[in-house]
């Protein structure tokens, strides 16, 4: 069969022979009894903070031992630099091995001389064989592992390929196998399409207990890490880093970052307190409203859902009557931030309104809330945290939900509620 019946690709489908049963029975013979949930005992172990705040922050809190992490993304994206920053820095409490089955030892060298890593705990080895591999790692008893990268390392009891489907799910259930039995974190490096479409990362996502993906900010030099899955801690949270000649370094306050080239006094540019996780970010939403000359007018958006927008038009023109029926509405968030929750709807909306009415927001003025179909302004989660955000990089003054405004006192900085959209049309844009 040339194609498979599951997900209908061409030339994926891989040969494997299925290893002999005993006596019949298919299993494993004389495997791990069961026990009462009361008789197990927890033994919290705690987590190893690897020196990296921002990398913390997305894991949870630091490595919990014993747990396999996929770092996923494109090619060249810094995956490799950011893990032997952080083996360099939990080198210190313990034996730590960077595992290389893309590049030489020398290679792996220079990249720490530039980059400043050379611990003496710190150890480095060139091996494909995933057999090779498990036997320095019973010989070095490292607390910390890192595979890079997992699709070119492959196991002798598999005659396929490495990179093949089958041999990148055998190294992963057999890394993760030992780091639950043995104890060390294990860190597995995958490379990924733009598209998502390379099967061996995907296969793995099954296995592991967490899973970070790089993205990459096109034409900037600061990259976002975040969860996708994590059993040890929240999928919702964001690190940021920007590339150097040093390496990876962290970015403290993506705010001040997001916000630097925000134009002055321009009309359709607002600034609104998003919320990454338990970290409030303030971000630039940018609208431009113009005369379409085609007959269906365009509805394009980057960095926020498109259908989201295109709804966020439709209740400006019906609650708020503004005329949008035959003008093209592009909205952007600047910076290369994609916006999930809902609490952007409210920049978006003022952003779009300024643009049509030609007027700017003042410049220290922030703005969030959800906005529903109604027009009305719904409350969202943790107001004072993006209060106090915006109040930190001298904003004055925030249009928000009125039920969120309850119990605020946040110094510095006024809290406008408003309960519909025609009010806060008319607490953000001059009169």
């Amino acid at each position: 069969m040339g194609r498979c019946p599951g997900c209908s690709e061409w030339g994926s489908l891989v040969e494997e022979t299925a290893a002999p049963s005993r006596g019949g029975v298919v299993g494993v013979v004389g495997g791990a009894a069961a026990k009462r949930i009361a008789d197990i005992s927890a033994d919290d172990r705690p987590r190893a903070t690897t020196g990296l705040v921002e990398l913390d922050r997305v894991l949870g809190g630091g490595v919990v031992p014993g747990s396999a992490i996929l770092v996923g993304g494109p090619p060249g994206i810094g995956k490799s630099t950011l893990l032997l920053q952080t083996l360099d820095r939990l080198a210190r409490g313990g034996s730590a091995l960077y595992v290389s089955a893309e590049e030489s030892e020398r290679q792996v060298k220079l990249r720490a001389e530039r980059i400043g890593t050379s611990h003496a705990n710190l150890f480095v080895l060139a091996e494909t064989s995933l057999e090779s591999i498990l036997s320095s790692i019973e010989k070095v008893k490292p607390a910390v592992v890192v595979v890079d990268s997992i699709q070119t390392v492959s196991s002798t009891l598999l005659e396929s390929a490495p990179g093949s489907v089958s041999q990148v799910r055998e190294v992963a259930g057999r890394l993760t196998a030992y780091a639950k039995a043995n104890g060390p974190a294990m860190f597995l490096v995958g490379h990924v399409t733009k598209e998502g479409s390379l099967a061996g990362p995907r296969v793995v996502e099954h296995v592991v207990d967490t899973v970070l993906y790089f993205e990459e900010t096109t034409g900037h030099s600061y990259r976002m890490l975040r969860a996708v899955k994590n059993r040890f801690g929240s999928t919702n949270e964001l690190g940021v880093f920007r590339m150097s000649d040093d390496g990876l370094a962290e970015v403290p306050n993506p705010s001040e970052l997001f916000l630097a080239e925000r134009p002055t006094n321009a009309s359709g540019s607002v600034v609104l307190a998003a919320l990454e996780g338990t970290r409030p970010l303030l971000v630039e939403a940018q609208a431009l409203v113009s005369r379409s000359p085609l007959g269906t007018p365009r509805r394009t958006a980057l960095g926020v859902n498109p259908a989201r927008t295109s709804l966020l038009v439709a209740i400006l023109e019906k609650k708020a009557g503004l005329a949008l029926a035959d003008l093209d509405v592009y909205v952007n968030v600047a910076g290369g931030v994609r916006l999930e929750e809902p609490a952007a709807d409210l920049g978006i909306a003022v952003a779009v309104a300024s643009s049509i009415f030609d007027k700017p927001v003042d410049a220290k003025t922030a703005v969030f809330g959800e906005v529903g179909l109604a027009g009305e302004i719904r409350a969202v989660t943790q107001a004072e945290a993006r209060l106090k955000e915006a109040a930190k990089l001298g904003f004055r003054r925030c249009v928000l939900p009125a039920a969120s405004v309850k119990g605020l006192s946040v110094k510095g900085i006024e809290a406008v509620g408003v309960k519909t959209l025609d009010e806060a049309l008319q607490a953000a844009l001059p009169r």
